[in-house]
């Protein structure tokens, strides 16, 4: 089971974007994330009139490394560890590691 899934809010622990938040768009698979808002770099694009593609300068969000970011805990307002836990009902879950509540 990943740690970290699509649409968990994520805090970046290192790098240029250190202390930003956001949500994860998309889990690659060579241990890869894209978050909103987070490591967004300048792509320039060429128009394409048949597919009605505009060109110009667009910001765009790169793949930042699923070890650079940290699950964010709304109830204490910090990052925190995911650890794992069996339930008897559900099976293996997520679980935050200082309050011990499934995520």
């Amino acid at each position: 089971m990943p740690r970290i899934k699509k649409g968990d809010e994520v805090i970046v622990i290192t790098g240029k974007d250190k202390g930003k938040r956001g949500s994860v768009i998309r889990v690659m698979k060579n241990d890869h994330i894209i978050v909103q808002g987070i490591n967004s770099a300048k792509k320039h694009q060429k128009p394409n009139p048949a597919t009605g593609v505009t060109g110009g300068i667009i910001d765009q969000e790169m793949p930042i490394h699923i070890s650079n970011v940290a699950i964010y805990n709304f109830k204490t307002n910090k990052f925190d560890k995911i650890k794992m836990s069996l339930d008897p009902q559900k099976g293996k879950v997520r679980v935050f590691g200082s309050t011990g509540e499934t995520i």
